[in-house]
């Protein structure tokens, strides 16, 4: 009798700890990769601008040496000499006085610069709008040409042109509103063989030459599980596949859980039995 009750609570335990990851795991994971893209946004394209603004900064400062006093950037005689005497020169020593001006000025700027955390998402909208002018600019005639040439300059390069390509695949494939892929219905065919049915999308009419061949067909993605951003091409006569009454969402679903998440109307009698409560317990 006790064995049966920790072997029932062992069971409860492990159910709704399962059911506490489904809930919480997507969540944290969301979360996580929206930090990390943060991080690396942050590290990679905020810091090298904002860097580069600080030394915009300082070059106005040599022009215009008012506005180095202005933001204390203008070290008087005084700190001029204490320098000197950091970097282990005499008061007497001036050699040196123009490469230590330009340290403080530039210390200075940074400290400032750190001590406002809010000036430092500067670089992050900077990156934003030189990301919004650029595809404006590419939207015109003069921007396309430069774009085409930029393009045929990097595909020149042996190792970047494989590089560049496949990258330039997967960015149109997210980012492409011109020519999205779309998905016109779920449906299942018989791949890789008869008698085994594969979930896939239709995405549209087979090619020419192939439809010369294979006559009234259609071409379907099949994704693979548990990433459906991968999987086949194929063409399948149109009397060969089966439509299904789900949506896109529901499909990407089922191939990412491998098949245990169905959509409810297509869920069988033993699946609702499965999911009710010491179901279990009952089974084993």
């Amino acid at each position: 009798m006790a064995a049966n009750r920790k072997h029932t609570a062992r069971g409860h335990f492990k159910r709704f700890f399962l059911r506490g990851l489904a809930v919480v795991l997507p969540s944290a994971l969301t979360l996580w990769i929206l930090v990390k893209a943060y991080q690396w946004i942050s590290q990679a394209v905020a810091v090298p601008i904002n860097k580069g603004i600080q030394y915009c900064i300082g070059q106005l400062m040599v022009i215009w040496p008012s506005l180095a006093e202005f933001a204390g950037a203008a070290p008087d005689q005084a700190r001029l000499e204490e320098l000197r005497q950091a970097a282990g020169l005499g008061a007497d020593v001036t050699r040196l006085d123009p490469t230590l001006i330009v340290e403080y000025r530039t210390s200075v700027i940074a400290s400032w610069w750190d001590d406002h955390w809010y000036i430092q998402i500067i670089g992050l909208i900077v990156a934003i709008i030189a990301v919004y002018i650029a595809g404006r600019l590419v939207g015109g005639f003069v921007g396309r040409m430069l774009y085409r040439y930029l393009e045929r300059m990097i595909k020149a390069i042996p190792v970047v042109e494989k590089i560049y390509g496949y990258v330039k695949q997967i960015v149109d494939f997210l980012f492409n509103q011109d020519q999205p892929i779309k998905f016109n219905r779920v449906v299942a065919a018989e791949y890789p063989r008869r008698g085994i049915w594969s979930v896939g999308f239709q995405t549209g009419e087979s090619m020419k030459s192939i439809a010369t061949k294979s006559g009234n067909s259609v071409t379907v993605f099949i994704p693979s599980s548990p990433t459906p951003f991968t999987g086949y091409t194929v063409t399948i006569p149109k009397d060969d596949i089966i439509e299904l009454p789900i949506t896109v969402e529901e499909a990407i679903g089922f191939a990412i859980s491998g098949g245990v998440l169905k959509p409810p109307h297509q869920m069988t009698s033993k699946d609702v039995v499965d999911l009710l409560p010491g179901s279990e317990e009952e089974a084993k």
